[in-house]
Formats: structure tokens, C-alpha cells, sequence
């Protein structure tokens, strides 16, 4: 393993010499020289700073608006506990990029079913001199199965439910997904399609960067192990019960998350994509005196989300790059403060959003409790449920006539200003007013 000091002292030593010799600083200090070269020349981070990147879920500039918001919760009497603390990293998470769950890809992948995957074999020279090596890659079948994946960013495959109104699906720009009836099924259905540009799935789609490249491999070692078993010839059936173990191995959650990752999805983060592309330099022709078509293309605009904000950054520093290749100067400096304000105010704001939502739920159940009525029923004496609703029912019915109060057998008037009574009760087996049929005594 790589000894970080001797690193730092190798690199030291090629900062005081005048020309690099990484070789004899290499051998000087037991490393690798082209390991040495890529350190140097800033190619490569060392182990702790490539974990730290790939592993933090919040960017410098949001862990620094969190650690305020935090210690101004705690002036305030008000220290957030591990699960407010947990929702403030999820909102400022969700604000950049959305909710994992919500962000889908989905994609295609041929498999010719006889095919073994590329090994290495062992052979003497003689035989690989004589060129005439007899041996079978695959066992001549020449069907073909086109498998169909869907992968979520939430590290699990999709299942049948719903997280959130809207879904955002990733895919490549075939013909046969740009067809009239596939857009009604995304409209329907709130789903955000989006084509990534020709030739750059295997930079930009997850599934091809990771879940398919581990699926073939495994696929091919399945198909191995039955050649050396003497397995001639394999057709779909055997694809249908070989195939689950590979996809076992392919799609798992780590595989997963680390291709949303590696295409720069989730988290959002462009240079794991931009760094892989060869970029060729080439002389800038002179200005001319009249604007060109692609200058007046960009307009730029006031970034309202961190990602635009983001995007506005890069294009800028890398204007400011192609201009001038010396080191970095107070004005750099200054812009790099700049931007790092702007982040800290999106993430205040979303933090402050958040806040503000959840008092107008508790305003809004306080103004449900107080105008709650309060009003009573008078009455003299008990009153069972039944007894009361009708009473309710009475008070809101409108009193038609002058007030009088018909009872069943000879109605009697009475004063409005007159408390009400209960009718006495009816007994319904001999007719008798004053008790009830458990109570009689013809019964």
C-alpha cells in the first residue's frame, strides 16, 4: 500500500527541482513513478480525499449553512434533535437535486445467449506460435433477447408505488421511445422524460456505466461454468433459469447507487462526467468586429437554484481558464468568495421555506381550534346522544306557526317563554301514556 507521507515528501522534492525527474524521486522514495507523475500533475487525489468526495452527502458550502442554521436554532432555546437534524440534510438534499425515489433510468440490453464472456487463457508457445489454437468461444447459437431494465436512484429497483407527483425518467434518444402514444403515457402519468444526447450512453446512462457491464460479466461466467460442464448448446429456456443468478450479482443496491453516482446524477456533480472527455485545443481565431452567431447565442441569467448557479460557475471559470493560465489571483479568489455567498444564501432560503411551511400547518391548526364552537345545549335533567342530536336538529329548523308545541294526543298550547319538556312516554302494548313496555303491567 501506498505510504501518504512518502507522497507528500516525493511531491515536495519535485517542487524544489527545477526540471520534475519523477523517476529518480520515485526510486528515492519506493513509488510507483507514473503513480507520482498523476499526484503531481494533479490527476488523482489520494485514498482519504477520494472517499471524502464520494462518500459526503452535503457539499462544503451546504454543511457550513447547516452548522449556522444549527447554532442559531440553539441561541434561540431551540437545539435540533438527531431527526430534525436528519430532515434539515434531506431538505437541503431534496432542494438541489430532488428526491432519489422520483428520478428513474431506463434502458435496453442484447444478449447473444451462447455468448461466453472475453477470458484469459493459459496455452504454451509452441501452440500460440503454430496459430492454429482449437478452441470455442461460444457454442454457435446465433438468438438473440433483448432485456429491459428500469433502475431508481434510491438504490432499489422499481416497485409499484408512488413517491411524489412528478418522476423524472432518463433514458437514451431512440426512435421508438419518440413516439406520440409514449408521450401520453408520460403525461398521464406526470413523468419527466429525458433523452441524453447521441453516442454518450456510456458516460451518461447508469445503466450502461454499471448495472449492464457487472450483468454481462456475470452473464458470460454463467455460460463458462456450463461450457466446462459439458453443456453444447444453450437456448432461451436455459437463458430464463441462468439469468437470475447473474442479475442477482448486477443489480444490487451499491451497484446501483454508485452508477447514479459515476454518471454524475445523484449526487449532482458534472466534472465525474466532463472529466472523462478528450477535449482537444485548438487557436482561438480573432475577434472580428461584428458579433458572431455563437456570442450572442448565451444570454445570461440571474441563477435561481443552486444548479443553475452551478452551471453559471463552471461556464465562467472555465471562460476565465481559457483567457489566462496563471496562478490563481485575488480576483479568482474574490469570485470563488462570491459564489460561495450565493450558495449559502439558496441553501438559507430553502432552510427558511421549509420553516415557514411547517408554521403555517401549526398556524393553521391553531385557527381550527380556536373557532371550534364551543356552543352548549341547555336542558334540564340528563340527555342520552340520541336525545341530544335531536334536540340539535330542532334548534336549527325553523320554527314555523306561533310557537306551539303538538304532542301526539290532544296538543295543548303553550307559552314560547315556557322552558320545554320531555312528551311523556308511550307504551306500545297497551296504548297508556306514562311508562314503557318493560314497564307494564298488562304485560
Amino acid at each position: 500500500m501506498v505510504n501518504e507521507a512518502d507522497i507528500l515528501k516525493a511531491i515536495s522534492d519535485l517542487e524544489s527541482q527545477k526540471e520534475p525527474q519523477y523517476a529518480k524521486t520515485a526510486r528515492k522514495y519506493n513509488l510507483e513513478p507514473s503513480t507520482l507523475r498523476r499526484r503531481y500533475k494533479g490527476q488523482t487525489a489520494s485514498n482519504q480525499e477520494a472517499t471524502s468526495m464520494h462518500r459526503k452527502l452535503l457539499t462544503d458550502a451546504q454543511e457550513e449553512v447547516l452548522l449556522n442554521h444549527i447554532s442559531k436554532l440553539s441561541s434561540r432555546g431551540l437545539p435540533p434533535t438527531p431527526q430534525i437534524l436528519r430532515n434539515l440534510v434531506v431538505e437541503l438534499i431534496q432542494h438541489d437535486v430532488g428526491d432519489p425515489s422520483n428520478i428513474y433510468n431506463f434502458d435496453e440490453k442484447g444478449f447473444n445467449i451462447g455468448l461466453c464472456r472475453t477470458e484469459k487463457r493459459i496455452i504454451s508457445k509452441s501452440q500460440l506460435r503454430s496459430k492454429k489454437l482449437l478452441g470455442a468461444i461460444q457454442d454457435g447459437s446465433t438468438e438473440f433477447i433483448t432485456l429491459i431494465a428500469c433502475i431508481c436512484a434510491n438504490r432499489a429497483t422499481t416497485n409499484s408505488r408512488i413517491r411524489g407527483r412528478y418522476r423524472l425518467l432518463i433514458l437514451d434518444g431512440h426512435g421508438s421511445h419518440l413516439t406520440p402514444q409514449f408521450d401520453r403515457i408520460c403525461a398521464e402519468n406526470d413523468i419527466i422524460p429525458v433523452c441524453m444526447p447521441a453516442h454518450s450512453s456510456h458516460l451518461l446512462q447508469p445503466l450502461d456505466v454499471g448495472c449492464f457491464a457487472v450483468l454481462k460479466r456475470a452473464y458470460g461466467r454463467v455460460v463458462s461454468d456450463l461450457a466446462r460442464n459439458s453443456y453444447n448448446h444453450i437456448d432461451k429456456l436455459d437463458f430464463l433459469a441462468d439469468y437470475p443468478r447473474a442479475r442477482i450479482k448486477a443489480f444490487q443496491p451499491s451497484i446501483i447507487q454508485n452508477s447514479f453516482a459515476a454518471t454524475g446524477l445523484v449526487p449532482i456533480n458534472p466534472e465525474r462526467v466532463l472529466l472523462k472527455l478528450n477535449i482537444s485545443l485548438r487557436t482561438p481565431t480573432p475577434p472580428s468586429s461584428r458579433p458572431s452567431s455563437r456570442s450572442s447565442q448565451f444570454t445570461p441569467k440571474t441563477p435561481k437554484t443552486a444548479v443553475q448557479l452551478q452551471k453559471q460557475a463552471s461556464m465562467l471559470k472555465e471562460l476565465l481558464k481559457q483567457r489566462s493560465n496563471s496562478p490563481p489571483s485575488p480576483s479568482k479568489i474574490i469570485l470563488d468568495q462570491i459564489i460561495k455567498g450565493h450558495y449559502q444564501a439558496l441553501h438559507h432560503t430553502a432552510l427558511l421555506a421549509q420553516e415557514n411551511a411547517n408554521l403555517r400547518i401549526a398556524n393553521e391548526k391553531k385557527c381550527r381550534k380556536r373557532n371550534r364552537s364551543t356552543r352548549q345545549i341547555v336542558h334540564e335533567g340528563g340527555l342520552s346522544v340520541e336525545e341530544g342530536l335531536q334536540l340539535a336538529q330542532q334548534e336549527n329548523q325553523q320554527v314555523e306557526g306561533s310557537g306551539l308545541v303538538s304532542h301526539e294526543q290532544g296538543a295543548l298550547p303553550t307559552q314560547q317563554d315556557q322552558p320545554r319538556r320531555r312528551a311523556l312516554p308511550k307504551c306500545s302494548g297497551c296504548g297508556d301514556i306514562g311508562h314503557k313496555i318493560n314497564q307494564c303491567k298488562n304485560r
